[in-house]
């Protein structure tokens, strides 16, 4: 259960960004197929899950331990 709430905000970045690569591949896509992210669902909602988990981790604060 810590782990949860030590990652809370990447995970939510995850989810977050798997959501928009997935919605990104149905909406936008790539017509041709050659394309390596949008061609399939599953190659644009792993890459859209890894920005979004980067992104939101830049917010998340960091505890200083104190010697």
């Amino acid at each position: 259960m810590t782990f949860l709430r030590k990652y809370k905000l990447t995970l939510i970045g995850i989810l977050a960004g798997a959501i928009a690569g997935y919605a990104y591949y149905f909406y936008v896509g790539c017509s041709t197929g050659t394309c390596a992210i949008t061609s399939r669902p599953l190659n644009s909602t792993l890459y859209g899950s890894l920005m979004g988990g980067l992104f939101f981790n830049l917010f998340q604060k960091e505890k200083s331990k104190k010697i």
